[in-house]
């Protein structure tokens, strides 16, 4: 399972840092600090291992770059399969929340889970090109239930 992304603002750009204090910083095992300079980390010569900070920044916002990638078209990104997958039957639901944004929703074809993806009403023909799509009204808010409050003491709080 792949590691959390790490926020590469936690490292000032001009200090120099040991695998120890990086590994503080930023909240992962100095082991993770020496496979990345393995991988790739670039790091002062000699003793103590030392890594320049500007270039800890710019290697982690590379990696997490790799890991972000927008859904293609006609597809949703599936948390329960941890991939992108279309929708099943290519039937998705679009449920307009306000100003013509809205949440598209679909089954996923794989393991049948509910996948959501925002959405505007304008952009649907090309975010789901030549799938049906069903556009249904928000549900009603609380303020407009017809069930009342069960909380009686407010009203004898008011009366009195």
């Amino acid at each position: 399972m792949p590691g959390k992304r790490i926020n590469p603002n936690l490292i000032k750009t001009h200090y120099s840092y040991t695998a120890d204090e990086l590994a503080k910083r930023l909240g992962v095992h100095k082991n993770t600090i020496r496979n990345w300079a393995r991988v790739g980390l670039f790091f002062l010569p000699g003793r103590p291992i030392l890594f320049h900070g500007g270039t800890v920044r710019a290697f982690i916002a590379t990696r997490n770059a790799g890991r972000r990638a927008p859904c293609p078209p006609g597809t949703f990104y599936c948390f329960r399969c941890r991939d992108r997958r279309k929708p099943a039957l290519g039937m998705i639901d679009f449920i307009d929340r306000l100003r013509g944004a809205g949440n598209l929703m679909a089954i996923c074809e794989t393991c049948g889970a509910t996948m959501n993806r925002r959405a505007r009403r304008d952009a649907l023909a090309a975010i789901m090109p030549g799938l049906d799509v069903q556009i249904r009204q928000r549900p009603p808010t609380l303020s407009g239930s017809p069930v009342p409050s069960l909380d009686c003491t407010l009203k004898e709080r008011e009366t009195t």
